[in-house]
């Protein structure tokens, strides 16, 4: 089941991704007060009266000029108005009517969609109608003065917008799983949302930087819809300086924290680097379930022993997330990307398993009739009393101990691995959480 689609466009800097934002009633969307910061589409889930709908963010539009990535921009909103049922044009109503607006007004009038003139920044109660006034000249109806940043006049905005909207037919859109695209500049990460959406979703350059925002895109494969959200190459710290790079790394961060699934990509042809590393462990500190994507498998020469080869050596270096599935792809080619999203099924399973305690026991007492727990050098033995599962995203098993400072890590990574052996949490990392007689002795324990 799709929802409508409102696409909201205008000039660079006019305040488009405030408004998202406001709509949208999050602040995913980067606002900077710098021209250009938004390159691609973004969807964002929102509600008003009795509509469900997508509010579409897009990039400043420009028309008079085709230098750095503006033809894009162009297209990527074009494409976005092509598949909406209303746009909203924002305009500045500080600034006044300007040729840009005059320009993107005439080529409006040509579409076959209902279109809103909203005109921002008309925060003022006594100037704002006036201010709106001036933009009767555009020839696009009435324009709705309102004030983005502080949200006065929106609800009356979208009380005229709903209207054209269709029901949505069924219900609320199915519960969807989030997956994160994440990694290094230039690894390939948003030709591997275009490949997963069957489209040109996000610019692609060899110039690293080239996504700025994270870039939100719903789609449903077999029954189970999917939000991808590809994110800004994430550099070395000592390299970023305050800016938009700065805002576009904590959107990517972010972006981790709200996803299901993370797709660590990677670039074969560049093997497992330090921040590689340090982006995995990111991945395990936010408690994600985790794909391991290697791009590029078309610009790596091969034999018959490369694929095992290569692959031994990744997971030498990525040691700590070997239950995750990897998978080697081309984002270029489409080779193998179609595997992909089942993975990212299996794996968000796996995150939100619950099991019972008393399966969780059977295990603990086979696992401990293999391996007896750990004595220390005063012939104390370490006795688990039960386990119970506490949580799910990610799976948190408690386990209820006399002593937590008996259970050294080799036997806790053991432990770790008969639960995933036995219970299946494959693609999920497992937490346990090892309590001993008083609340003082918790501890938690990730492998």
């Amino acid at each position: 089941m799709s929802l409508p689609i409102v696409a909201v466009v205008g000039r660079p800097n006019v305040g488009k991704s405030t408004l998202v934002n406001r709509i949208a009633g999050d602040h995913s969307a980067i606002v900077y007060d710098q021209p250009g910061m938004t390159r691609d589409r973004n969807y964002r889930p929102a509600f008003w009266q009795d509509r469900e709908f997508l509010i579409v963010d897009t990039g400043g539009l420009v028309f008079a000029d085709d230098t750095e990535f503006l033809p894009q921009i162009r297209q990527q909103a074009m494409t976005a108005i092509a598949e909406s049922q209303a746009v909203i044009f924002l305009v500045d109503g500080q600034t006044g009517p300007t040729a840009g607006d005059a320009e993107i007004a005439q080529w409006l009038r040509q579409q076959p969609l209902p279109v809103f003139l909203a005109v921002n920044k008309c925060e003022s109660v006594t100037q704002g109608l006036t201010q709106a006034a001036q933009f009767w000249e555009l020839g696009l109806g009435e324009p709705y003065p309102i004030s983005a940043g502080h949200g006065s006049g929106v609800g009356d905005l979208l009380d005229a917008l709903v209207p054209h909207l269709p029901p949505v037919v069924g219900g609320s859109a199915p519960e969807a799983i989030h997956v994160a695209i994440i990694g290094r500049p230039n690894v390939g990460k948003s030709s591997l949302l275009n490949a997963l959406v069957g489209e040109e979703r996000a610019i692609v350059s060899p110039i690293a930087g080239t996504t700025r925002d994270s870039v939100d895109t719903l789609v449903e494969r077999d029954g189970q819809a999917y939000w991808l959200i590809d994110t800004a190459g994430i550099r070395r710290k000592k390299y970023v300086d305050y800016g938009p790079e700065f805002f576009s790394i904590n959107r990517a961060f972010k972006a981790i924290r709200r996803a299901d699934v993370v797709l660590l990509v990677l670039d074969v042809t560049a093997g497992v680097t330090d921040q590689d590393l340090k982006l995995a462990n990111r991945v395990i500190q936010e408690g994600r379930a985790c794909v391991i994507v290697a791009n590029k498998w078309d610009a790596l020469p091969k034999d018959s022993h490369t694929l095992p080869l290569v692959e031994r050596q990744l997971r030498s270096r990525l040691y700590f997330l070997d239950w995750a599935d990897c998978l080697f792809i081309s984002a270029k080619t489409g080779q193998r990307v179609e595997k992909i999203l089942p993975l990212v099924q299996s794996a968000a399973e796996s995150h939100r398993r619950r099991v019972a305690t008393a399966v969780i026991n059977e295990v603990l007492a086979e696992a401990t009739a293999w391996q007896s727990p750990p004595a220390n050098r005063q012939g104390r033995q370490g006795r688990i009393y039960y386990g119970t599962q506490v949580q799910s995203q990610p799976p948190t098993i408690a386990l209820f101990v006399n002593d937590p400072k008996l259970f050294k890590d080799n036997y806790r990574r053991y432990l770790n691995h008969q639960f995933r052996e036995h219970l299946g949490f494959r693609g999920s990392p497992v937490q346990l959480i090892w309590r001993g007689k008083t609340a003082r002795q918790a501890q938690r324990h990730t492998p």
